[in-house]
């Protein structure tokens, strides 16, 4: 058996090895991988960010309403339902696909929720339930013929939109239109329930603590991986960061209404969501399966389950968005998840980094691409604005994404052959 080196050179390869480990974990390592992942192509969320001050930084300046509490709260109310369909967007763009059915599944929940609750007298949360487990078996069903037949997913859903718009008006019969109680719990929870002031602090304070504390696990088992991690400092000084401000935008928008309810259930689907992509197998599965079908299915992963699980979480948050969407309007009728319901669920998740390619992307995608859509549109709403103008300019966001996702993904494969 040969030697390997004597036990000196071992040594000091070790202390090379641990020097820059140390060099990558401080705040300065950070800030060089990311503008080592910059260079590479993988912008992240770093333009959407950029967009999203500019377009408020402009919309305050043409209108100092705009960023007012009252206003910034309407505006996180009115983007909850469309955010949360666009989250099942991100989960089928991750593995390449696509999903043109969203709205009209939105406006079927819509439908059997009204006419369960409403016309036959079933109690909300049954009615709910059905509506959530329609979604569920939409999915599976698209998934089914995705996987067994190989229908193209823009196919089954193109053809989805039209069966179950159909359907749709055909629950809701011949009125057209169900009003929903307004002293329902669920018109409530949409319209009226905001979170106590204290405990949008508490809500601060628990995501900081969550925050640090996965920050802290994943670290610590890098480590033992011997890979490089972040260091405790910063996990502090980011953590103490989002506690900050998370505070501050909670004391604004406590000035007025403060935090909904129905808000926070959006953004409670979108940590879920980011912990189960970035910190389970099932999620980086879903990214293995973006990246390249073919090599995650010699990996051993179960690329059909895969499918199957992202078509599912798809019709399912569409649903969900179909009820918060009902339940906001107070009403099931012919237009619901109809109008620009579908494309702007799809553009908030290309809007906010998710790539149309596959393998990229990120809950907090869906959550930063609707908060840009929507306040395109209370801008313009407040400078009394025509509601094309709005089109114009979200058409015009929307293409400048795809722009940079094409232009970042041509820059990592000029560095991969490179």
């Amino acid at each position: 058996m040969r030697s390997t080196g004597s036990p000196a050179a071992t040594a000091v390869a070790t202390d090379l090895q641990d020097e820059r480990l140390r060099s990558r974990e401080g705040l300065g390592g950070a800030l060089t991988a990311i503008a080592d992942r910059a260079r590479g192509g993988d912008l992240g969320m770093i333009p959407v960010v950029v967009g999203l001050v500019v377009i408020w930084t402009v919309l305050q300046i043409l209108n100092p309403v705009f960023l007012s509490s009252a206003n910034l709260v309407n505006l996180a109310m009115e983007s909850a339902a469309v955010g949360v369909i666009a989250l099942g967007i991100v989960c089928v763009l991750l593995v390449g696909e696509i999903d043109l059915s969203v709205g009209s599944v939105s406006g079927l929940s819509a439908a059997v929720v009204a006419v369960l609750f409403v016309g036959h007298g079933l109690p909300a949360w049954i009615a709910v339930l059905a509506a959530v487990v329609m979604g569920a078996v939409i999915g599976w069903i698209y998934s089914q013929i995705f996987n067994r037949f190989g229908v193209p997913s823009f196919v089954i859903t193109l053809a989805g939109l039209l069966a179950f718009q159909g359907l749709m008006l055909y629950v809701l019969g011949s009125k057209g239109s169900i009003n929903l109680p307004f002293d329902s719990g669920l018109v409530n929870f949409a319209q009226l329930s905001f979170v106590p002031p204290w405990l949008s602090y508490v809500f601060g304070v628990v995501a900081a603590g969550w925050l640090f504390l996965t920050g802290f696990l994943h670290a610590r088992e890098r480590r033992a991986a011997g890979l490089s991690a972040k260091s405790l400092t910063l996990l502090v000084i980011r953590s103490a960061a989002v506690l900050a401000a998370l505070t501050v935008v909670a004391w604004y928008l406590n000035q007025t209404r403060g935090v909904g309810w129905m808000f926070v259930l959006f953004v409670a689907l979108v940590l879920v969501m980011h912990y189960l992509l970035s910190r389970t197998k099932w999620g980086k599965s879903v990214y293995a399966v973006g990246g390249n079908t073919e090599a995650a299915r010699r990996a051993g992963i179960n690329v059909k389950a895969v499918y199957t699980s992202v078509f599912v979480l798809c019709s399912t948050f569409a649903a969900v968005g179909g009820v918060l969407a009902a339940a906001r309007l107070a009403a099931a009728n012919q237009s619901s998840g109809g109008g620009d319901v579908n494309l702007n669920a799809i553009a908030a998740a290309v809007i906010g980094g998710t790539s149309l390619f596959g393998g990229r992307g990120s809950a907090f995608g869906a959550l930063l691409g609707i908060i840009v859509i929507q306040s395109i549109s209370s801008g313009l709403t407040l400078l009394n604005l025509d509601s094309s103008i709005r089109f114009m300019v979200t058409g015009g966001v929307l293409l400048l994404a795809v722009v940079v996702d094409s232009l970042s993904r041509r820059s990592r494969t000029s560095r991969g052959r490179a």
